[in-house]
């Protein structure tokens, strides 16, 4: 006989997983290629990066993330290109997904820049595995719900402008194009339905040299929106000697995140971000906490060392 026990848990998380349906990054400004496919090959280097992300840290079942990202330029003849790679594994309650995005840019020249026409194709696999209990007044076949051990794939893409200068970049795009979505069965073989929500994006991102030749401000805004529920980060990095940087973001409605990094070697670079939340989770989360590695590097011997203005654009 089932017990009450979780049916605010079993509503919520399976909600949850419904509507996490795209990630959340503090250091979104090193998670471009993932949903702007546009942005592929824009820097000169070969762009790798790592972003592991524990939210809302003390809830039990809350999404943990972890992402891996490569970028890299190639040419053609007289003609430039760029591939872009990204994994992300998602956990979140009895939910775990497992995103790839594979995506291609045509590059040209633009003004004083580049424009960065890309598209991608997406590979979800999507397994659940709940385990639900219910109060003895409560039917246990209800549609909605699914049950077991189940595992389902979708195939989807998305498209997206990139452009950048020595000092700019913006970005827009859609993802979840064909909006595709996953079917799974409950304990009655009914089946339930989730479709994938299509996602835009914008983002922008610029580089100012400050009076002290030592500092740049790089201030930064990233919306992500499926034209029902919008998500906006604003962020402000002073960068010291192109070695250390600081900033504060601010995720409209939901969260403060403070952020910190280093550039260790040439090309490697860590980096750090929490988020105090602002919404009512304040009251039972204590924050995300993120973490950040990447390495740029070039194949091949450099005939001239360079230098390059931020490591936004690296």
């Amino acid at each position: 006989m089932r017990k009450l026990g979780l049916v605010f848990y079993a509503c919520a998380v399976w909600t949850s997983a419904f509507s996490q349906q795209e990630r959340q990054v503090s250091h979104y400004m090193y998670d471009q290629i993932s949903v702007i496919p546009g942005s592929a090959g824009s820097s000169e280097m070969i762009s790798t990066h790592a972003i592991y992300r524990q939210q809302w840290a003390g809830i039990e079942g809350a999404p943990t993330d972890f992402i891996l990202n490569l970028s890299a330029p190639f040419k053609l003849g007289s003609t430039h290109h760029g591939v872009g790679l990204s994994l992300w594994q998602d956990e979140i309650g009895f939910n775990k997904d497992i995103d790839l995005t594979f995506s291609y840019a045509y590059q040209f020249s633009v003004g004083n820049g580049t424009l960065g026409l890309g598209l991608s194709g997406n590979f979800i696999n999507r397994k659940i595995n709940p385990e639900w209990r219910f109060a003895e007044d409560l039917p246990s076949n209800d549609e909605d719900v699914p049950w077991g051990n189940q595992s389902e794939m979708a195939i989807d893409m998305g498209a997206g402008l990139f452009y950048r200068t020595d000092e700019l970049y913006v970005g827009i795009s859609s993802t979840r194009i064909l909006e595709n979505g996953f079917e799974f069965q409950n304990e009655s073989a009914t089946i339930t339905r989730e479709k994938l929500s299509r996602q835009y994006y914008l983002t922008a991102g610029y580089t100012i040299q400050m009076a002290n030749p030592a500092l740049e401000f790089m201030p930064s805004v990233f919306l992500q929106s499926d034209a029902k529920v919008t998500k906006i980060d604003i962020n402000a990095t002073i960068m010291y000697n192109k070695k250390f940087w600081g900033g504060v973001s601010y995720r409209v409605g939901s969260a403060v995140v403070g952020m910190v990094g280093l550039n260790i070697l040439n090309g490697v670079k860590v980096g750090y971000a929490y988020d105090f939340d602002t919404s009512r989770l304040m009251k039972v989360s204590k924050g995300s906490h993120e973490i950040m590695i990447g390495y740029d590097f070039r194949i091949g011997v450099e005939k001239i060392p360079q230098k390059y203005k931020s490591i936004r654009y690296l």
